[in-house]
């Protein structure tokens, strides 16, 4: 590519999206960020409109009407169909000569590795995982929910915990400290409380995801049952990370496990030893990481692969979000 080769990155997730106008040096030219990225509960135009905003506003700063390449790293990009349709519309947005769409937990793999190779595992709100190989070759599950297999991450997190606490409190299951540390967080008094008035939206149903953080709280005080909850979840991620590694022959050599999303950026003591501990037995040349780095930055990194950057970009680039 010329001089006047340029990417923009799109980073769209279910709560925020990030952009960024890079050049061919990886010099970030402007970025800006907009609301969510939420096609199934909006529809796609809606959705895009949402995503013209941020861009408008970098491109203008930029001083640009237009770049060489679309990278777009966007939540609900969960089959090979849904991404030919996001790219479909992208590529009608004019925004690039050519879009590259993937779902947006490759922006956490590639913001987390200095070539497109190893696997990640997203544990925000839900839980997803994907693998690059350099031969081309990717990893990834629908993630779609306990529907396609998963189990876990912040919201199922917290479903967990209030199945147990609400058994507990009614005696049909063993007894657990949860039973008094979830209703404390909202000011009540039982289970029965706070089922009750999430039920009558007296607590925002949104407002279950501040389980999570009482969940690690309430296991790390010792409480036998939210101790299991973690270490089931720290199975569940090795489960998606072992079969990535596996299906891209990377089982047997040294390759990152890169670890993102809230749940494990908080690094939790607990979660993440346990992580590391599997690991090592089940896969014991995985090399675990947690990355924290601005998920934007590997769909720039995935957009510097595509336009065939200089040498020098990708450090350039990376120095430019701290890392």
């Amino acid at each position: 590519m010329g001089l006047t080769a340029s990417v923009l990155a799109i980073d769209a997730g279910n709560s925020k999206t990030d952009v960024a106008i890079v050049t061919a040096d990886g010099e970030v030219l402007a970025t800006a960020r907009g609301a969510g990225f939420r096609p199934p509960a909006v529809g796609l135009d809606t959705a895009m409109d949402t995503l013209a905003d941020p861009v408008g506003r970098a491109l203008t700063t930029a001083g640009l009407a237009s770049v060489t390449h679309v990278s777009a790293c966007l939540a609900n990009a969960d089959f090979p169909v849904e991404e030919d349709q996001l790219a479909t519309a992208l590529q009608a947005r004019a925004w690039g000569t050519t879009v590259t769409v993937r779902n947006d937990t490759f922006a956490i793999l590639r913001a987390g590795v200095t070539e497109p190779r190893g696997v990640a595992v997203v544990c925000g709100a839900g839980i997803n995982c994907v693998g690059m190989h350099p031969d081309g070759r990717t990893a990834r599950f629908p993630a779609l929910g306990r529907v396609s297999g998963d189990w876990g991450g912040g919201w199922g997190l917290s479903e967990e915990a209030m199945w147990h606490a609400s058994r507990a409190e009614d005696g049909r299951g063993p007894a657990t400290a949860l039973s008094r540390t979830l209703p404390a967080h909202f000011g009540l008094p039982s289970m029965y409380a706070l089922i009750e008035a999430l039920h009558l939206g007296q607590v925002a149903q949104s407002r279950r995801h501040e389980l999570t953080p009482v969940l690690f709280a309430t296991a790390a005080d010792g409480d036998t049952i939210a101790r299991v909850i973690v270490d089931r979840q720290a199975e569940e991620v090795v489960s998606m990370a072992v079969v990535a590694l596996t299906r891209l022959d990377l089982v047997d050599e040294p390759a990152p496990v890169l670890l993102g999303g809230g749940v494990l950026a908080a690094e939790h003591p607990q979660l993440n030893t346990m992580i590391q501990n599997l690991l090592a037995d089940q896969a014991p040349k995985a090399i675990p990481q947690v990355v924290t780095a601005s998920p934007v930055l590997g769909a720039a990194l995935l957009g510097l692969d595509r336009v065939g950057a200089r040498e020098g970009a990708q450090g350039r680039l990376r120095a430019h979000f701290g890392v």
